[in-house]
């Protein structure tokens, strides 16, 4: 048997997620140190509610960024409602957070007169000041710590690449010509990534020369198999194509937690690099005992353990490996039968990616419309084992994130109702909506694993929001000064409704939706 729907029931059946009302306030002193930030909200749940209290426990403490925030009052109300199951979706409440922080920032540079950018120099977090200790409990039950980041640098590199200062105002003068309004939107974000509990993962190197891995943690595309085939590869000198990846399956590997928060490469990628380097280990003693040398002067490479400086002396992993499998009673008394071995990796705590993102709109004031011009991600995710998967990722994640700022909304009637569930109605940014994105990595290893690494599959998405509404803002600056976007998505209609009075008549723009 198997479950079919059409796209109308996806829309009730298929579980949805973004939906928070925020009463937010922000104190800072008069050259734009922030003080303290206090946030009332309510969460919408839907229906039901199968994953407690992850999304709101995100975003109060994505709320945070990467700013120092002395005083922090934070609390929030879940609310069951006649709408679709709610869930997380990629982001899991951080968006909310982000947005909040960044729009409050932005509040109070125009309070003050202060440039974006410059109110978040003023408060982001510094190199020196790590592990930074936010005193508040994270969705794994353990304190809210910044193990590490770059959060200057990524600041000023995106500053840097989208000419903020330079190259951006002729741009602006470039594209006002043809009568749009240009704007700038420049936001910082921390997203928490690979908690616990716990991977697992079992390398083998079988007598034909391959090596097999089983781990536990389930895949949805990410490019797992090329990344844990690379740690493996680089471990014991083969390539990847010769590593075989399991995950998932329990005929294989009985024990894993699962994909979410971002925590592949960082919790199951540490227990297969355990693993791999147990084996690693293995490897060289038998084959310093084969070929009588020390297994100092070995290096693996193509498949095989050959001495440093004389790669014809050499013996073949799979050869090692059978000669690792003797009869019963042949094993010396310390060894172990096979080139195998079996290791699990539990963080302490989670580690903290970071990023800047940079946005330019073109804006045409009479219909409303919006043209994203650039886009520029600069993001640290730690060591990067692929960077074309991290690539992929990231340009996937702005994508979604662009829906979720201008485009993608179910609308609901009072009884629960949607009069949008199909494709026809609700909005999707397509390829002609999404810019080529630019992107910068910085590499800022983790302290918390021996890769280094952190999550990246999220956050891509979470503060493309609060970008755009910062460019719009900007944008439309001379054009409606009072203009202030609260809300996401926000819609060609939406900010229509929003703009000065035209001459042939039309609505004020007296700020944004309560």
């Amino acid at each position: 048997m198997k479950w079919v729907e059409d796209r109308y029931e996806n829309f009730f059946a298929t579980t949805q997620e973004r939906g928070q009302l925020h009463d937010s306030e922000i104190a800072v002193t008069r050259d734009g140190r922030i003080l303290g930030v206090r946030d009332i909200f309510v969460h919408d749940s839907g229906a039901y509610d199968p994953y407690g209290l992850t999304i709101p426990i995100n975003t109060q403490c994505t709320l945070l960024g990467p700013y120092r925030v002395p005083n922090y009052e934070s609390e929030f109300r879940v609310a069951f409602t006649n709408k679709p199951i709610v869930t997380p979706v990629r982001g899991a409440g951080r968006q909310h957070g982000v947005f909040i922080m960044e729009r409050l920032l932005d509040l109070a540079a125009r309070g003050l007169g202060l440039d974006p950018v410059e109110i978040r120099r003023r408060n982001v977090i510094g190199p020196d000041e790590f592990p930074y200790n936010h005193e508040i409990m994270y969705q794994d039950f353990a304190p809210l710590r910044y193990d590490s980041g770059s959060y200057e640098e990524s600041l000023e590199e995106a500053v840097r690449i989208v000419g903020y200062e330079k190259t951006f105002p002729r741009e602006r003068e470039r594209v006002q010509a043809d009568g749009r309004a240009v704007g700038v939107g420049v936001v910082n974000y921390v997203e928490g990534t690979g908690i616990g509990p716990y991977e697992g993962a079992r390398v083998t190197v079988e007598p034909g020369g391959t090596v097999r891995l089983a781990t536990g943690v389930g895949t949805q595309g990410q490019g797992h198999f090329t990344s844990f085939a690379q740690i493996v590869a680089d471990a014991v000198g083969v390539a990847p194509s010769d590593v075989r990846v399991v995950t998932g399956d329990t005929s294989e590997f009985h024990w894993g937690t699962g994909t979410f928060a971002s925590r592949g490469a960082v919790v199951a990628g540490n227990a297969i690099h355990a693993a791999a380097q147990s084996v690693r280990e293995k490897i060289l003693r038998h084959a310093a005992e084969a070929l009588e040398v020390d297994p100092d002067d070995l290096e693996l490479a193509e498949g095989a353990a050959r001495v440093k400086g004389a790669p014809e002396v050499s013996v073949e992993l799979g050869a090692l490996a059978l000669a690792a499998n003797p009869l019963r009673g042949a094993v010396a008394p310390g060894m172990e039968p096979g080139l195998e071995a079996t290791s699990y990796f539990s963080p302490p705590y989670g580690t903290t990616a970071n990023g800047t993102h940079a946005i330019v709109v073109a804006v045409d004031p009479e219909t409303a419309m919006v043209e994203i011009l650039r886009y520029i991600v600069v993001h640290d995710c730690g060591t990067v084992i692929n960077p074309m998967i991290v690539e992929g990722q990231i340009h996937g994640g702005v994508a979604a994130g662009i829906g979720n700022a201008f485009y993608e909304e179910l609308v609901f009637d009072e009884y629960g109702g949607t009069s949008n569930a199909s494709f026809m109605d609700y909005l999707l940014p397509t390829a002609t909506d999404v810019p080529p994105i630019e992107t910068a990595h910085i590499e800022t290893p983790s302290p918390l694993n021996p890769l280094g690494t952190k999550g990246v599959g999220e956050g891509g998405a979470i503060p493309v929001a609060a970008a755009f509404a910062q460019a719009i803002e900007d944008a439309l600056a001379d054009i409606a000064p009072a203009l202030e976007i609260l809300n996401m998505p926000l819609s060609p209609g939406r900010l229509f409704e929003l703009l000065p009075e035209r001459p042939e008549g039309g609505p004020e723009a007296s700020g944004g939706p309560s």
